[in-house]
């Protein structure tokens, strides 16, 4: 199985911070790519792209939630990290509640330090979820969301365009679990609902 390439990307208007940011997390051994803006960030970063982003909350042109936003209108499998100053923590938790991994009161680099970990382990969880995922024919991936959703086989027959048996999408689900390491339609369900950002 190929690995999807993983990076680690921070978005900030302020170039010292970009700069000290870099080196430190160079200094830790990451590979990093940095954005002066959102709307950078986003015409440079292919929607299935997998790893982290470290984003300012508070920039000139696009704000940090507004590139969250579009993250997650592309269905992004990004994990992202705010950045925020003290006054901005109602407005960082609003973005965890939205999808956010966590945010950094800046300029805290320690504590950076120590919540980016937890958000790279999630977001290369996210990257082997969506290597499975992709790994299923469009066929499949129909099949795997209606029985995501609770349906029988003859439904999902019926459903399917063009139409099949039941017998046929009893072959496609077998399939689905197998790609997956799935066992039953419960836990396919909730692996669906808790990586929404699938395409």
């Amino acid at each position: 199985m190929k690995e999807l390439p993983f990076t680690l990307y921070v978005v900030d208007d302020d170039e010292a911070l970009r700069r000290s940011l870099v080196m430190l997390l160079f200094s830790q051994g990451l590979a990093v790519q940095c954005f002066e803006s959102g709307e950078a960030f986003l015409a440079a970063v292919a929607p299935a792209q997998t790893g982290c982003v470290i984003l300012d909350l508070r920039m000139a042109g696009m704000s940090g939630l507004e590139v969250l936003e579009q993250l997650r209108q592309r269905h992004s499998p990004l994990v992202s990290l705010f950045l925020s100053g003290h006054g901005d923590i109602p407005t960082a938790l609003e973005a965890v509640r939205l999808g956010a991994h966590d945010w950094v009161v800046k300029p805290d680099t320690q504590q950076l330090l120590a919540k980016l970990p937890a958000a790279m382990d999630a977001a290369r969880l996210r990257a082997q979820a969506l290597q499975r995922w992709l790994e299923l024919t469009p066929r499949e991936r129909a099949v795997a969301r209606l029985v995501g959703l609770g349906q029988p086989n003859k439904e999902i027959a019926r459903l399917l365009d063009p139409p099949c048996s039941p017998r046929s999408v009893e072959t496609h689900r077998a399939n689905i679990f197998a790609k997956l390491r799935i066992a039953n339609d419960n836990e396919l369900g909730r692996w669906l609902g808790g990586n929404g950002w699938l395409p």
